[in-house]
């Protein structure tokens, strides 16, 4: 069985180290796994960039801001990501084909990746597994509360657009013609929520769709020492520290920032520090209630291991979450997670069980949640709890195994919509 991991990078952000975990899992089970990237940022031999000139790999690291051209005609667009992913010109399709495999896995392939219409050349049967709201809408990531992917989109509240036919409109129906000349494309949903989107959306309509999860390796990801754990990072040894990251974690609207900062002004235990990783320390400071500890961007799973059993509760107040693995990597290690009760946290965690699940988007819930779970009373049985749902739910062993079932159900023609 050969299989071909696809995503845009392979160790930047949630999308491609989900990608990058699944492909090294199947590796371990004796899979001829192989991962193809945009941008290659790691030495590892089994993934591949594409660009093979160096015209081509200019090309790769200025195809995001091309891609991002036709937005310029949309002066009200939000800051939430908008792909119209119009742009060719690379070989990916071409060296994907000339491998022969039995299999192509698409994970998040924008940022200049794909040509929407270089999808329908691929000639092996596609598994594509949704980490955002990309693959069926009009070309926002984040959708948020609009449904206009169960029509056709248009008059997108990304883009600020009160037209009709605005470039939503077209990147859907060039969605629609590809996907139509797509038979065997499998859809993955990560979690029930984005799974029930892809169900009720009209581009995947005529496609078989199912939910299986990210893998996480619960070896790596395990409870340590937590006084060794803050030795390591210089924390104080007697305050309660809250946990807040993700990828542009202060600047990311979607992340929920303002909610924290607005939920810790309500927080009645004082003995408390927070920790931000993710961002670094601005130059003009937030005035937050409390000290604040600045750890900018981490990009190894040792100094996320450490630093998730350092502290004593997760906080993560995102608007939208498909499938986080900062929640799924904190339980793992078993530290509790509060969150807001939606989307995709509905999958991860269990309510007074392996955290705290708000009232979205309620600030005074969020707070009190995070002060429920640092009570000493509730926190030990919280923790042994979110461990163990991690290791029954996410370990790669448990979830790797459904994919090669669902590989080997593809190669026998087994999928029926």
């Amino acid at each position: 069985m050969k299989i071909i991991i696809v995503n845009s990078y392979d160790n930047v952000g949630g999308a491609a180290r989900a990608a990058y975990r699944l492909h090294k899992s199947l590796l371990s089970k004796g899979i001829d796994s192989n991962m193809i990237v945009q941008r290659k940022l790691s030495d590892d031999y089994t993934v591949q960039s594409f660009p093979t000139s160096l015209f081509q790999e200019l090309l790769a690291k200025v195809k995001h801001i091309l891609d991002q051209l036709p937005l310029r005609f949309y002066k009200n667009k939000t800051k939430i990501l908008f792909s119209p992913s119009w742009l060719g010109f690379n070989n990916v399709v071409d060296r994907i084909n000339s491998a022969n495999p039995d299999i192509v896995h698409l994970h998040w392939i924008c940022n200049g990746m794909f040509k929407v219409e270089d999808l329908a050349r691929i000639k092996a049967p596609i598994v594509w597994t949704l980490h955002d709201n990309w693959a069926f809408t009009g070309g926002c990531h984040i959708m948020w509360d609009c449904e206009k992917y169960t029509g056709n989109c248009g008059t997108c509240p990304r883009l600020g657009s009160t037209k009709e036919n605005d470039l939503s409109r077209d990147v859907f129906k060039r969605k629609e013609k590809t996907y139509k000349k797509m038979p065997n494309m499998v859809i993955n949903g990560l979690s029930e929520w984005i799974t029930n989107c892809a169900r009720k959306s009209t581009l995947f309509r005529n496609h078989k769709i199912i939910n299986i999860p990210n893998p996480i390796d619960t070896d790596l990801f395990y409870p340590f020492d937590k006084t060794l754990s803050r030795n390591l990072w210089r924390f104080p040894q007697d305050k309660k520290l809250v946990l807040f990251g993700a990828i542009e974690a202060t600047s990311d609207i979607n992340k929920g920032y303002q909610q924290l900062k607005n939920a810790l002004d309500l927080l009645h235990n004082e003995n408390v520090e927070l920790v931000i990783f993710g961002s670094s320390e601005p130059k003009e400071k937030d005035f937050l209630k409390f000290k604040t500890h600045y750890l900018g961007h981490l990009n190894d799973d040792i100094s996320l291991v450490s630093l998730y059993n350092s502290v004593d509760v997760v906080v993560l107040p995102s608007l939208q979450e498909t499938l986080p693995q900062v929640a799924i990597e904190a339980m793992s290690c078993g530290t509790p997670v509060v969150a807001f009760g939606h989307t995709g946290l509905l999958d991860i965690i269990e309510h007074n069980v392996t955290g705290y699940l708000a009232k979205p988007f309620d600030n005074k819930e969020l707070a009190d949640g995070i002060n429920w779970v640092l009570d000493e009373n509730n926190h030990s049985g919280l923790s042994i709890n979110s461990r163990n749902k991690i290791v029954n739910c996410f370990s790669s062993s448990y979830v790797t195994d459904k994919y090669i079932k669902l590989y080997e159900d593809m190669m026998a023609n087994k999928i029926k919509q």
